[in-house]
């Protein structure tokens, strides 16, 4: 015979084991939805000599057209640049960083183009959401051969004035020798795209 106390933990402790594996499986399942919500991509528009592609528009579009904001952020040597140094070049500016993989894939491509096209007046811009020390790292570590801006919450500020308010890292901004926006790119950008708007700029 099982004393009565016994019992009860007999019986009680099922239960128990059968309600924290249903909590527990209810957690799963609403973390799983609650990034399927954050992950299902938005429709991306991408503008191209102010024509715009998608379903609908979203804020970084709508930025085209107009002259860039100003901003001076620190590098990874703790200098302050401003974006004014490149007056009179295509720019294109990248907010990404090293945490972020889709960023990693595209930087390599950038590099390429900032070495084909360097004489001809473009310059990349990198524009890191962290601290220099991980950036410096990494530039060092990958031969970046255009200049890395850091910050945090300046980056996030500066982004959503870039027209990033969707919070997307990589996110780039092409600009033209005139300061105008020319080209928003959520999302990663490829090497084809982003030297065919290059190139159109140059």
């Amino acid at each position: 015979m099982i004393p009565y106390k016994d019992m009860s933990k007999r019986v009680l402790l099922p239960a128990v084991l059968g309600l924290i594996i249903a909590s527990a499986y209810a957690g799963f399942r609403f973390y799983h939805y609650q990034q399927a919500e954050k992950t299902t991509p938005t429709p991306v528009v991408e503008t191209d000599n102010n024509k715009t592609k998608g379903n609908r528009l979203i804020e970084a579009a709508r930025i085209t057209g107009v002259p860039r904001p100003e901003f001076s952020l620190p590098d990874i040597n703790g200098r302050l640049r401003s974006i004014n140094e490149w007056d009179g070049k295509v720019i294109a500016l990248n907010f990404w960083a090293t945490w972020c993989p889709p960023c990693l894939e595209e930087i390599p491509e950038f590099v390429l183009l900032q070495a084909k096209y360097q004489a001809d007046g473009l310059q990349f811009i990198g524009i890191a959401l962290q601290q220099p020390a991980p950036v410096r790292q990494f530039v060092k570590e990958h031969g970046m051969n255009y200049p890395a801006l850091v910050g945090e919450t300046e980056v996030i500020k500066l982004a959503e004035a870039y027209g990033n308010h969707i919070g997307a890292l990589p996110y780039t901004v092409i600009i033209d020798r005139n300061g105008l926006v020319a080209y928003v790119k959520p999302g990663p950008l490829s090497r084809e795209q982003a030297e065919s708007v290059i190139t159109s700029l140059l």
